[in-house]
Order: structure tokens, then sequence, then C-alpha cells
């Protein structure tokens, strides 16, 4: 296995993106997350402003990155059993 594979493309595989679609997730993730930590830190500083927006987030990532993603597994698992029934 090279070192390329392993760096660039096993991971996406494993989420069943190409390394550009991984890319585009990861980086919109890291934006939303940035922000998020520029909003908690004005929180920390104001109490009174932004007062849900980090939880807020938080669970936005988590309904995107597992809720979302275990949706899909189950989906494409109903799907090769449909496949393998038929």
């Amino acid at each position: 296995m090279s070192v390329w594979n392993r760096l660039f493309k096993d991971h996406p595989a494993t989420v069943n993106e190409t390394y550009w679609q991984h890319f585009g997730a990861a980086m919109s993730f890291s934006l939303r997350m940035f922000w998020g930590g520029l909003v908690c830190f004005v929180h920390a500083i104001v109490p009174g402003a932004f007062c849900t927006t980090g939880s807020d987030m938080i669970r936005e990532l988590h309904e995107r990155m597992v809720i979302n993603r275990r949706r899909q597994a189950d989906r494409q698992a109903a799907a090769i059993e449909t496949r393998k029934a038929a």
C-alpha cells in the first residue's frame, strides 16, 4: 500500500467519498467550527451575546456528521439486502 493512498484515498473511501468530496465536506466542517469558536470566544467575553449559537452549531455538526452518515449507511445496507433478495 502506498503512502499516497494511505494519506489521500483510504479514509475518504471509508465514508464513500472521493478525495474532493471529502475535502469539501471537511472544509465545510472546518469553517463552521472556526466560526463556532469565534462565537464562543465572543460569548465568553460578553455572556449576553450568542447565548445558544455555539450549542446550536454543535447540534448541527453532529447531525451532519453522525446522524446523516448513519442514515446513509442504513440506506446502503438496505439496498444491498434488497438486491440480494431479488
